[in-house]
């Protein structure tokens, strides 16, 4: 029997996939690979803007010698379309491994968001169509008042007193200049054969790159087995600001969120 997760035929017949169905590790857990293929669902047609330029600098990045980090490359659909009922599709990189290397993540970040900075240069329209959660909860993240309006509507035990505190701490900061980032990245970073980072499923938004940032380290303590002391250069400063919003963007993107897991971080 096919597991309901899995990509559907019609999709897998428009993007030509071939090859035995194999579920992959990392990210969200429910991308899949089709021989050549990575299939990642979660996707819609106001993201048609973002292949062309993931493609063009997946390109670019690849062509650097030597390579510092690479990009995933998308691939469109037999009738021309990006996206397949929700499913997008990006070229599968044979002898991968999972990076869990705080300094490595941070690193890709710095690089990544440069090379962005540089290829998408505007604030691009097709950002306003995010109404997904992580979409809702990087709005809330950069608003008190939705944060703990969003946090009325939970149910999670504790999930109001926690948004509540982080609201308390934030202060007006310049987190710096805003530009397109990958605000998930701790789970989104392969090690290719030659040890090069390579980002998989980019998932756009317009922050400054010091919140992407914190966002990625947040995610590698809760998740990637990162130390807990990874977050006291965040407990102070512009960066508890950015640390806070980030903080508050997972609390109320996770659904359903562990609450006694954000607050043992004692962050709020």
């Amino acid at each position: 029997m096919p597991d309901p997760s899995q990509p559907p035929d019609r999709v897998l017949d428009l993007f030509a996939a071939e090859g035995v169905l194999e579920r992959l590790e990392g990210g969200q857990g429910t991308s899949w690979r089709a021989g050549d293929l990575v299939l990642s669902p979660g996707h819609d047609e106001s993201e048609a803007w973002l292949a062309p330029v993931q493609a063009r600098l997946a390109v670019r990045l690849d062509e650097q010698s030597p390579r510092s980090v690479r990009l995933a490359l998308p691939v469109p659909a037999r009738d021309g379309n990006l996206t397949v009922d929700g499913w997008a599709a990006t070229r599968f990189e044979p002898g991968t491994t999972h990076c869990r290397d705080l300094g490595v993540l941070r690193a890709t970040a710095h690089l990544l968001h440069a090379h962005l900075a540089s290829a998408v240069p505007s604030r691009p329209a097709g950002l306003d169509a995010q109404t997904d959660r992580w979409g809702r909860a990087d709005h809330q993240a950069y608003d008190a008042d939705a944060a703990l309006q969003a946090a009325t509507d939970r149910p999670e035990p504790g999930l109001g007193d926690l948004v509540g505190r982080l609201v308390a701490g934030l202060e007006p900061a310049d987190l710096g200049r805003e530009q397109l980032v990958h605000r998930d990245l701790a789970g989104n970073v392969l090690l290719d054969a030659s040890g090069v980072p390579l980002v998989i499923d980019l998932s756009p938004t317009w922050r400054p790159p010091l919140w992407a940032e914190a966002v990625c380290v947040l995610d590698a303590v809760l998740w990637l087995g990162a130390p807990a002391g990874a977050l006291d250069a965040w407990r102070s400063g512009t960066e508890r600001q950015a640390m806070l919003r980030a903080v508050l963007f997972r609390v109320l993107s996770d659904r359903p969120c562990d609450v006694e897991r954000y607050a043992a971080l004692a962050l709020a």
